[in-house]
């Protein structure tokens, strides 16, 4: 007769060989733009998941969870088994369906160049122009161009959608977002509960520093903020503050390398990272993913970083954003079994990779590793404090647009999903919509095919960030770059993987399960923190 542990060391070897194949696929398929390599990814994702698709080990799983005494790892495992071949109790070819589908809008995506006036854009250009340009016409049109692969995969998104829809609807759920939380560990109600009372805990505020924001903008461009559309701002989704002249810090990195500050940043720590650099991807060329993610191909110390750098803040604060996620997954602890050795949760790599990411705005990193001397950085700091605050509340206001957004997208795919977009947009992140919202702007956005139910880890990550660094810096150390620090970071939240639930773990952490007080503490009032 099997035994549990028998019956685990086979499923971890079988799962390790899949997983290592559809990686590396992944990996290639977003290095080269190759449709060889989008093909061979689509049939690894579908050999990786029918293999959580037996309904005889789906049995055995739930069989084997109700054994007495069994260990912490054993139980841990098997939970997250479980939750993996819940969702994939699918037919084969309702699996490789999906994979599919999913893999060659992806492609698409990772190919198309938008145009303007018979000049193609890439997504670099285009934020170089939103970020610097005068040229509010050229501003329009980029805006409109960084839209258009919308047009072109709205019609194959909106069958990939119905379509996970009715597999979760085989599953017993009623579609594909509330499934989607539910096998995250989520609670979707108290999620949305949190994000309602965001939104309302920082209104008076994001009013408030938004209206400061467009009337900034309304004097460079010379025009009445009631006419302050969407290319007015510096990203095409308005994820992000436009900084003002006293804290666009991209002057401070012309000629500097930023992988270089990068590795400096992780050292302090006694966060080794530099070694991943030699199979990373650190620079743009076509054909290549245009965004920047970081992937663990084998759980085995095989971890790379995509970016397309530029010398400038955004890049830089990327990069640490990315290697904050390769931290993570290097440190691991390697002795755990292959379905432990990950995040316990993608919202704690997020909640990891944010605290890095937003360190490019820190005075004392500024001063320590860009080497700005301490005159200017003190000028800076009481402007770089209230722009983070934008920063924080902007970000905020756009992951829940997203989130919000894509429940309605899966609980009713058929209605005006245009309209709904901007009216989302409209009311939540105060954006005014162009003269004509007939075109699928929602679509253009990668995360609705790629990463699906994913973006609330974004800001739940955002809320435990705040947490763990008022933590470290009220009970290890006020200077957040320290030996001590990394310590922490490696031994308490990095190495136990994924033996404990996302909650759990920042609770042993921190001694409290999240709680988005520090975020609204920090961010959410009308007085910012400095």
């Amino acid at each position: 007769m099997e035994t549990l542990q028998s019956f685990l060391q086979d499923f971890n070897i079988k799962m390790q060989s899949l997983y290592k194949d559809a990686t590396q696929a992944s990996w290639m398929a977003q290095t080269t733009g190759d449709p060889e390599w989008a093909a061979k990814l689509s049939d690894a994702a579908t050999k990786f998941n029918l293999l959580f698709s037996s309904k005889d080990t789906y049995e055995k799983t739930k069989q084997f969870l109700t054994t007495e005494n069994l260990s912490e790892i054993e139980k841990r495992q098997l939970q997250l088994l479980l939750s993996e071949m819940e969702g994939n109790q699918l037919p084969e070819e309702v699996i490789a369906d999906l994979s599919k589908r999913s893999s060659e809008l992806n492609l698409l995506f990772n190919t198309y160049s938008p145009e303007v006036d018979g000049k193609k854009y890439s997504a670099n250009e285009i934020r170089d122009i939103l970020i610097n340009s005068f040229d509010q016409e050229l501003r329009k049109k980029v805006w409109f161009a960084s839209k258009e692969v919308g047009k072109v995969v709205e019609k194959d998104l909106l069958e990939l959608v119905k379509k996970r829809n009715e597999a979760a609807q085989l599953l017993g759920y009623d579609n594909h977002h509330q499934m989607g939380f539910a096998l995250q560990e989520l609670d979707r109600d108290e999620v949305f509960a949190i994000f309602n009372e965001l939104i309302a805990q920082s209104d008076e505020s994001y009013r408030s520093m938004k209206k400061e924001l467009d009337e900034r903008l309304a004097t460079k461009f010379g025009i009445n903020t009631e006419d302050i559309r969407p290319w007015h701002y510096v990203d095409p989704f308005f994820q992000e503050a436009p900084p003002s002249d006293s804290t666009n810090l991209d002057p401070f990195y012309k000629g500097k390398d930023i992988v270089q500050i990068t590795t400096d940043t992780f050292n302090s720590l006694g966060i080794e990272i530099d070694d991943l650099y030699a199979k990373s991807d650190l620079f743009p060329r076509e054909k290549k993913n245009p965004t920047a993610f970081c992937s663990d191909i084998d759980r085995e110390g095989d971890v790379r970083v995509l970016c397309n750098l530029q010398e400038d803040a955004y890049w830089m604060e990327t990069n640490l954003h990315e290697f904050g996620h390769a931290a993570y997954f290097k440190y691991v602890d390697s002795a755990l079994p292959f379905g432990l050795r990950t995040v316990s949760h993608t919202l704690t790599t997020e909640a990891i990779a944010m605290l890095f990411g937003k360190m490019g705005k820190d005075p004392r990193w500024l001063k320590r590793f860009l080497q700005v001397d301490e005159a200017t950085v003190n000028e800076l700091a009481p402007e770089l404090a209230k722009y983070q605050q934008l920063q924080m509340l902007v970000s905020a206001r756009w992951i829940i647009t997203f989130v919000f957004f894509e429940k309605e997208l899966y609980e009713n795919p058929d209605q005006d999903l245009n309209a709904l977009w901007w009216k989302t947009v409209n009311e939540v992140q105060l954006v005014t919509p162009p003269d004509s919202t007939d075109n699928p702007d929602w679509a253009a956005k990668i995360h609705f095919t790629l990463a699906p139910v994913y973006y609330q880890n974004y800001l739940l990550g955002e809320l435990m960030a705040a947490q763990l660094l008022r933590y470290i810096e009220t009970n290890i150390s006020p200077e957040f770059f320290t030996k001590e620090t990394g310590e922490l970071l490696i031994n308490q939240f990095f190495k136990p993987a994924a033996l404990y639930d996302w909650n759990e773990k920042i609770s042993r952490v921190t001694g409290e399960k999240l709680n988005p007080a520090h975020f609204v503490d920090v961010y959410c009032k009308t007085e910012v923190k400095s």
